[in-house]
Parts: C-alpha cells; structure tokens; sequence
C-alpha cells in the first residue's frame, strides 16, 4: 500500500510539473502587433494596404505530446528500484518522458499555419501590421478598416 502511495503522489508531483511544459502564445491570430509607430491595442482604424506577405504561423504545442510523454516515463521509472529510489525513479521518468513528449509533437508541427501579415499606412500616417489567417479579397492599394484586429475591406 506505501508503494502505490507514492506512486500515486509522484505521478501527481509528474502532473504539476507538466503544466509548465505546455506552451501556448499570449497572443492571438489577427492581433494588432503595432507595426513602426502604431499603437498595440486592437482598435479600428482606417487605412490603405501596402504590402501583403505570406508568413509562417507560430508552433505550438497542445500540451498532449508532454503530458503522455510524462506519464509513459513515469511508469516506465516505476519499473527501476525500490523504496525510495523507485520513488526518485519514477519522477525522474516522468520528467524526461515530459520534456521527450513535448519535444516529439512541437517537432511534429514543425511548420506552423500559413498567415497573411498585412502591413497598412493607416489615415493618421502611421503604419500597422496585421497578421491573420486569411487575406481573402484583401489587395495592395486597397481602402481597409480594422476591426477588433482584423483587416476588412471598405
């Protein structure tokens, strides 16, 4: 009963460290990331488009590839000693299997989604970039707005 005890306690101790190795961006698609002297908040403006350009969307990773990786890692750890050394076995496996795991899936989608950032000469003279999934009828020399971060035509 004291093994499983700490089994249960080290794969939980494995589980709370995991939640660092998750990775996600603060920023959404489509945020205003204040290209040259633009503001970064997302609000509307209007403008003209100067350049559209095709660009690699950040990697990133769900969490899934380190949390299995994790607890694989830990179980196989489990397997190595006993008593306390099993113990620091177990996490151990469950911290390398972590940082494997997450490794393995950022690999996985090693290109992320292809994005359009749209770079704008707005009507105050300042420029804004926008990135966002899709540049469906959006042109150079067009009369744009944004909205909530997002490039419309007007």
């Amino acid at each position: 009963m004291n093994a499983n005890r700490k089994f249960i306690v080290a794969l939980m101790a494995t589980g709370a460290l995991l939640t660092g190795c998750a990775s996600n961006s603060s920023q959404p698609y489509g945020y205003n990331n204040g290209y040259g002297s633009g503001s970064s908040t997302a609000s509307a403006g209007y403008g003209v488009i100067e350049s559209i350009q095709v660009v690699q969307g950040e990697n990133r990773t769900s969490g899934a590839g380190g949390v299995l990786g994790g607890v694989v890692g830990a179980l196989a750890g489990s397997q190595i000693g006993s008593g306390s050394g099993r113990t620091a076995a177990t996490v151990a496996g469950g911290l390398a299997g972590a940082v494997v795991g997450n490794n393995v899936e950022k690999n996985r989608n090693a290109a992320g989604p292809e994005m359009y950032q749209i770079n704008m000469r707005m009507d105050n003279g300042e420029y804004r970039a926008v990135t966002q999934d899709s540049a469906y009828d959006l042109r150079v020399g067009n009369r744009v707005r944004i909205v909530d971060g997002r490039v419309y035509r007007y």
